[in-house]
């Protein structure tokens, strides 16, 4: 990239047209679904996750973020990183209902079973946790600023990344090993709880983690183990934020399921009465 990173944009053909077809691919479906389902089990809410999580990619990926990350700024790096890895692929998941997914659910079930015991929440978990401290290992981290392609693969690891830890959360394609009763609370907080240990190692300490921010001209007047804090405290105010309302979401979840349990109770009550 040229220029000044603050105002540079970049429109790589590459990014620009492989996001296209998802989109392309993801209204062809949405559509025919709607049209095979009536309307039923997907509904315009898919349609706005899915906005989101579009948004969400072409911030990271082509606005000012992507080149301030990329030449000058560890914390700019970092917020790239929680969309690319966290909300982008958190909302694509919403954005997929199971009606959605019936012409992939046979093979998706099928590569299920091939993994056996692998095929569970804790391998997805492990996989996730340990790909994102793998990327932030300083000469794996700087190697991928420094090489475009390496950082073209850091960004699609995370990207998968984030679907592998919200994948048993928010299943599209339903699992047989399931998170039940207050499983996905402890999935949740574990995962949150053990990737926001590093962003409070970063907010906290003195020591730069990544020399390459030490030579690369300042910007907005941070230095470097300042940029390096704004970076932590950014990753843990993310971490935070989703925590608290994907809480929500799932006790409203949990609150769902028990009523509409309760009801199914009621009516077996009521036909055994008859």
């Amino acid at each position: 990239m040229s220029g000044d990173p603050t105002t540079t944009w970049s429109f790589e053909p590459g990014i620009l047209i492989a996001i296209a077809c998802y989109v392309g691919i993801y209204v062809w479906r949405y559509r025919h679904a709607r049209r095979e389902s009536r309307g039923r089990g997907v509904g315009p809410q898919h349609l706005v996750f899915f906005g989101v999580a579009i948004l969400a990619l072409l911030a990271g990926l082509i606005t000012p973020l992507a080149a301030l990350g990329e030449e000058r700024l560890f914390s700019m790096h970092m917020f790239q990183h929680v969309l690319l890895a966290d909300i982008a692929p958190l909302f694509l998941l919403l954005s997929l209902s199971r009606v959605m997914m019936r012409p992939a659910t046979r093979r998706l079930v099928a590569i299920e079973r091939k993994l056996g015991r692998l095929a569970h929440p804790a391998t997805f978990f492990v996989a996730w946790l340990a790909l994102i401290y793998v990327w932030h290992y300083p000469p794996l981290y700087e190697a991928a600023i420094e090489n475009d392609v390496v950082h073209a693969l850091e960004h699609a690891v995370f990207f998968a990344a984030g679907l592998l830890f919200w994948w048993p959360l928010i299943q599209p394609v339903p699992m047989r090993h399931r998170l039940t009763r207050l499983q996905p609370f402890a999935y949740l907080v574990l995962g949150k709880v053990l990737l926001g240990l590093f962003g409070v190692y970063l907010t906290w300490t003195d020591h730069v983690l990544y020399p390459y921010y030490e030579t690369v001209p300042r910007t907005w007047g941070l230095s470097p183990i300042a940029d390096q804090n704004v970076g932590g405290a950014i990753m843990m105010a993310e971490q935070s934020i989703v925590l608290a309302c994907a809480f929500v979401v799932l006790f409203a979840r949990m609150l769902t399921q028990s009523e509409q349990e309760q009801e199914r109770r009621e009516r077996l009550e009521e036909l055994r009465a008859t």
